[in-house]
């Protein structure tokens, strides 16, 4: 479970991607990590976390996978896991 000040962020990205669609978002928010996935970068006061989403048909964002990043690269087993529960919602 992510600490409640990464929530409260998460919150805020979902809500600027509601109003303005993911096109508008700021650089840096998101990251292109291949296969249809996508990553939004969340940070907080106690560290760094990742939201793995997917763009479903009818304008759809839908998140895969978050985690607390503790390293400098995007696991694997995050990344294949997002991979997975991507191909359930295509």
């Amino acid at each position: 479970m992510l600490p409640a000040d990464m929530r409260a962020r998460l919150a805020r990205i979902t809500d600027a991607i509601e109003s303005a669609g993911l096109l508008h978002l700021p650089r840096g928010w998101v990251k292109p990590l291949g296969d249809k996935l996508w990553e939004l970068r969340i940070t907080g006061k106690d560290g760094i976390a990742r939201a793995i989403y997917v763009t479903a048909r009818e304008q759809r964002v839908v998140i895969v996978r978050i985690f607390v990043k503790k390293t400098q690269r995007t696991p694997s087993r995050e990344l294949e896991l997002a991979r997975q529960r991507a191909k359930e919602i295509e």
